[in-house]
């Protein structure tokens, strides 16, 4: 028996979960490789360019996620609450889009702190407690006024932080919404259910992987 489901293309889909997997690589191996090669040194050491760089791509993979995790929300939502229009809506060049959109704001967040790191000075201790080049772990061993970075990092990290996860929840708001709009009459109890526990699995675990990573990170700083 076909249904709305059966003619929906599984293309966008795929190419989000395949640019969540890649960024998700990359994210982690922007630190373990330097951290498993100190590992193996008497004195471990990083260079400034190298530190930028990986402070870079800590910061554009790390924010990629959060941004991809909106465009999967925003699937999502269409998928489950306009089917029938959802080849429309979800093209490809919409698809690309949104890709483009997401590469261009962590582009732009990750490059303007690393921008902004040069132009301190730093002190004779250039020790960095820390497994890897964090801001903040650069920000304390900067001897010049820090004020201009800090103020960045907290305008710019909050909104990268609010924004994604307020776009999450309302799209997810949305869906679980239109559920509830579904008259009883025409609803079997029994795929009913089945449709709240696929949701579980597909809408609440992207929801809660920022946040599992922010409580990895936390982890690994603390250890």
């Amino acid at each position: 028996m076909e249904s709305v489901w059966d003619g929906i293309d599984d293309d966008a889909i795929m190419n989000f979960l395949e640019r969540l997997s890649f960024s998700d690589l990359c994210f982690s191996s922007v630190t373990v490789p330097k951290l498993l090669q100190n590992m193996q040194c008497q004195v471990p050491f990083i260079p400034y360019a190298g530190c930028l760089t990986q402070m870079y791509f800590f910061l554009f993979f790390g924010d990629l996620e959060s941004f991809l995790l909106v465009a999967m929300a925003y699937d999502r939502y269409v998928v489950i609450c306009f089917p029938l229009h959802y080849t429309t809506i979800m093209s490809p060049k919409l698809c690309l889009s949104l890709v483009v959109l997401c590469w261009a704001l962590t582009t732009f967040h990750a490059l303007l702190h690393t921008l902004l790191m040069p132009r301190l000075s730093f002190c004779v201790d250039k020790v960095i407690s820390h497994f890897f080049c964090d801001m903040s772990a650069l920000l304390k061993l900067a001897c010049s006024n820090t004020r201009v970075n800090e103020l960045v990092i907290f305008i710019m990290g909050g909104l990268i932080v609010v924004i994604p996860f307020l776009l999450i929840i309302v799209s997810y708001a949305r869906i679980f919404s239109s559920f509830l709009k579904v008259p009883s009459s025409h609803a079997n109890n029994s795929t009913v259910k089945e449709t709240i526990m696929s949701l579980m699995y597909t809408v609440a675990t992207p929801m809660l992987e920022p946040f599992i990573y922010s409580l990895r990170n936390r982890d690994m700083k603390g250890a």
